[in-house]
């Protein structure tokens, strides 16, 4: 038993010095590449055994025979491990270099490919959040350009949408000045209808920049759903009359909601009003709300016509108008209801959206339904 441990205390202190050298040694060379790194630990193990092998031969006093044949076994399992390293090492540098070349592609603007030869259980994990962070960014850098054309197309109408009403309130005001007005009580109202169109559109403007930078603040409180559409009715109604469109808003269960009033009443009446102007004569716009799979949803049915197929995504863009038959006239906004009514459904946590049914098209809000009260 004393033999054993004298042998295994002789082992240990040679692997023991050999290790020591060999850590030095791995933070002389840890800014290298992985082939040294993994060739300096095979050295090591290797060393670590010979040390200990040729402690113990010398502790028990081997013959000079006996100690050569330890030590030529040693050196060849010391060469084959030492290129066996080598090999690896070279192998998962290859790897790592086609890595390497894909995440620079990668980061210059193109979408990341896997390389195709096998890789460490590693490698090929960083292989698999490469490709996530590809299809991530891809799909950011589509947003971010569908949300340019947009921006670009709502400058292009905001820009023809603010022109003909100032030029409108340009000739009406020379006229007035030149007395060349044969009604001038006329052009007063008509000025003041064009200085009411573009206050409408610069508000909107405005609050849709608010929801672009999430500066849209919300003060939600419980109230109940029948108070909002009644309150979003009367406030259309007089459109409707004057467009001869009949509203119907009987299809209206008394659902509590936790929303901010203001601002769902402006969703509601956004609705509403782009329904009522889209809706022909003697034509009629329901509005309806009810609890559907645990949430309370709000629909606005029209008359219009349909939307085509093709269009029906685009409906909620900013500045989008649709076809020509679907094109407000005055005094219409400069298409930015719609997307307004997207943004504050969104800010409560719900969603909107847009179908065709017969003989017209029906907007549907999706809201949360809020935890029954307390008893």
């Amino acid at each position: 038993m004393k033999d054993v441990l004298l042998i295994a205390l002789f082992a240990f202190g040679g692997a023991v010095c050999a290790g020591a050298v060999g850590a030095v040694v791995l933070r002389l060379v840890r800014h290298r590449s992985v082939a040294v790194s993994l060739t300096v630990i095979a050295a090591v193990a290797v060393t670590a055994m010979l040390a200990g092998t040729l402690a113990v031969a010398r502790a028990m006093f081997l013959s000079r025979h006996d100690l050569g044949v330890v030590t030529l076994v040693v050196a060849m399992a010391a060469v084959v491990s030492l290129a066996t390293a080598l090999l690896l090492g070279r192998w998962v540098v290859a790897r790592s270099h086609e890595l390497s070349v894909a995440a620079r592609d990668f980061g210059e603007g193109g979408s990341f490919a896997a390389p195709p030869r096998p890789a460490t259980a590693e490698l090929a994990s960083l292989s698999r959040e490469l490709a996530a962070t590809s299809e991530k960014l891809a799909a950011s850098r589509e947003r971010e350009r569908a949300l340019e054309k947009s921006r670009r197309e709502l400058v292009a109408w905001i820009s023809h949408d603010l022109r003909t009403p100032l030029a409108g309130l340009r000739a009406m005001s020379e006229a007035l000045e030149d007395g060349m007005a044969e009604d001038p009580e006329r052009y007063h109202r008509q000025i003041r209808t064009e200085v009411d169109r573009l206050n409408s559109m610069v508000g909107d403007l405005f609050e849709l920049s608010r929801i672009h930078a999430g500066a849209l603040a919300l003060s939600p409180s419980r109230m109940s759903v029948y108070d909002l559409v009644g309150d979003a009715l009367s406030g259309v109604d007089p459109l409707a009359r004057e467009r001869g469109v009949r509203l119907v808003g009987e299809a209206v269960d008394r659902l509590p909601v936790e929303v901010d009033g203001k601002e769902m009443t402006r969703v509601l009446a956004n609705l509403l009003i782009n329904a009522i102007r889209h809706t022909p004569a003697d034509g009629t716009v329901a509005i309806a709300a009810s609890l559907r799979a645990g949430a309370v949803v709000v629909s606005v049915t029209d008359g219009c016509g349909g939307i085509p197929a093709e269009d029906l995504p685009r409906v909620f863009d900013t500045g989008w108008r649709g076809s020509s038959a679907r094109t407000p006239v005055p005094p219409a906004g400069a298409g930015l209801g719609l997307a307004i009514v997207r943004g504050i459904v969104e800010a409560h946590s719900g969603r909107a959206v847009v179908r065709n049914v017969p003989g017209g098209c029906r907007f549907e809000v999706t809201l949360p339904a809020p935890d029954p009260a307390p008893a």
